[in-house]
């Protein structure tokens, strides 16, 4: 009897907390969307990380295209953001005011789960930051560390190219 007792006890404060913070779940993009190409080289090691400070490069001067665009056209490389296990870093390319791709410059490689969970949540940010033109998204699941650091590194990028 103090078994069932106890258990009953759990069970319902395991569903009072379930009710009382209650999360929704993170929705992860279907669509496949050119988000450039990730490396699966172990070779390149997170200790190198550029000190440059984050610049806007294109092939000629930012300019903003209509007076409804978010950004002004060009490439806008973010800062580099820690993601615990190593650093990333993204470059967002603007065509006609709208982010067209996003690229990742740098991102953890160092270690086998590095490279497994970049390899499936890396291309699933780039493919919303583009669908929700901007650095609005969801983190996924299982890259906590690393969708955080993207949001970071996304919004300085976006941030240098408001029109």
């Amino acid at each position: 009897m103090k078994k069932f007792t106890v258990a009953a006890i759990i069970v319902g404060a395991f569903i009072l907390y379930s009710i009382m913070y209650s999360h929704s779940a993170a929705v992860l993009p279907s669509t496949s969307i050119n988000s450039g190409s990730l490396s699966s080289s172990s070779s390149s090691s997170s200790s190198q990380v550029s000190t440059a400070s984050p610049t806007a490069s294109s092939g000629s001067t930012p300019t903003t295209s209509t007076s409804s665009s978010l950004y002004k056209d060009g490439t806008y490389t973010g800062s580099v953001a820690d993601a615990q296990w190593g650093y990333i870093q993204v470059q967002a390319i603007v065509t006609n005011g709208k982010i067209t791709n996003v690229k990742f410059l740098q991102y953890p490689s160092d270690r086998n789960r590095s490279i497994e969970i970049n390899t499936y949540a890396d291309p699933q940010l780039a493919s919303e930051a583009i669908q929700a033109q901007s650095a609005n998204v969801d983190v996924v699941t299982g890259a906590t560390d690393s969708s955080d650091a993207f949001i970071q590194s996304l919004t300085d990028a976006l941030s240098q190219a408001k029109a």
